[in-house]
């Protein structure tokens, strides 16, 4: 390529990327893939800054199960060797890619860019370690769209947990109730005290009851009726309640390598039926969730993810918690992380804060998230 050449497309480049920082108006396709390995959430949406405030509508969402194969091997990325870790990063962001292009083809609209969270991997927050696959070159190359990815390194590089992402999205898209609970692998909550927004993970949540629903053959229990058969045990109860993750304040957050070494085996050696360990578990996570809420004094609690969906769960949270539970629509409840993930990356061509020191205990806020501009 002639000097002229690259001199050309560097302008090309700088102009697009000045183009989308510098507008009010964006169509974004948000892509989520969450720790219970349930596929790729995808979420078209548009944003609208006004005097006012953030304004979004969803034009499209739909979710792309993961095969069987991939499922597994995206369960196992923290045994690989380093050439098949990497390998499965090329080979997730290939799919990945894949599954965006035959979305996109359905729809009229063309997103501005693409901002994803890929699929984490490791996350030890106190090593200075977080990674989400899904490599984001690739998704820019196999789309020819720009792509923003990488959301949570920076905020552990400034000594935060790179965890919860989604309360920025809370405070300026669901402001309006007073506190979010997300119902995912693990559960998190947002709200605001003392003027500032605050958030941590929680608990354990559908990755430890898919865990417990596969030992009776099923991907997850449905409404949460294997767990409404079973009986309480206080023994284990107690032990779940007694890890030392519930006696910390402030900003934490939780990953598979904690739920592996130190949650699962109490379930595992515990000695009770599958149905017994549901209904205990179910119990535990209610009651750490009321607990958690209690940290706010608004009465109207948002509760999105797929454990949204668990009709025991959520009745068990309403028995042992003192908040007004709204469950949204389907769509909300099942793209609310790919939504605010698109909006994360809004903010993050925008050049403006998208994580809060005082939601992970960085040292500082941040505008996180790698931007790899479509040629």
């Amino acid at each position: 390529m002639q000097k002229t050449d690259i001199s050309s497309a560097k302008h090309y480049l700088r102009t697009i990327y000045i183009y989308l920082t510098m507008k009010n108006e964006y169509n974004v396709l948000g892509l989520m893939s969450g720790t219970s390995l349930d596929g790729l959430d995808m979420a078209l949406c548009r944003f609208e800054k006004t005097p006012e405030r953030w304004r979004y509508g969803v034009i499209a969402a739909e979710t792309h199960p993961y095969s069987d194969e991939l499922r597994s091997r995206l369960g196992e990325a923290m045994c690989l060797s380093a050439y098949d870790y990497v390998k499965l990063d090329a080979e997730l962001a290939a799919v990945t890619a894949a599954t965006v292009r035959a979305f996109l083809a359905k729809q009229t609209v063309r997103p501005d860019f693409l901002a994803s969270h890929g699929h984490t991997t490791f996350h030890q927050p106190a090593l200075g370690i977080t990674s989400q696959i899904g490599n984001g070159a690739t998704l820019a190359s196999h789309t020819g769209l720009t792509t923003v990815c990488d959301f949570r390194t920076r905020d552990v590089a400034l000594g935060g947990q790179g965890a919860p992402l989604v309360p920025v999205g809370d405070e300026l898209l669901f402001g309006h109730y007073d506190a979010c609970l997300n119902l995912g692998g693990f559960s998190n909550i947002s709200f605001r005290r003392a003027g500032r927004r605050v958030a941590f993970d929680v608990a354990p949540c559908n990755m430890a009851l898919n865990y417990l629903a596969g030992r009776l053959g099923m991907p997850f229990d449905r409404d949460g009726e294997t767990a409404r058969s079973g009986k309480t045990d206080l023994s284990l109860m107690n032990t779940l309640n007694a890890l030392d993750f519930y006696r910390r304040r402030g900003a934490k957050s939780l990953g598979k390598e904690w739920f592996d070494a130190v949650f699962r085996p109490c379930l595992d050696t515990a000695h009770l039926s599958v149905a017994d360990k549901l209904r205990t578990l179910t119990e535990h996570i209610a009651l750490q969730l009321a607990d958690a809420s209690r940290g706010n004094e608004g009465e109207t609690m948002l509760v999105t993810g797929g454990g949204a969906r668990n009709v025991f769960l959520t009745e068990r949270l309403r028995e042992f918690g003192n908040k007004t539970i709204v469950i949204p629509d389907t769509q909300t409840v099942d793209f609310k992380e790919a939504i605010i993930f698109a909006f994360l990356g809004v903010l993050r061509m925008r050049g403006e804060t998208n994580c809060l020191r005082d939601v992970t205990g960085a040292s500082a806020d941040s505008c996180g998230g790698a931007v790899y501009l479509a040629e």
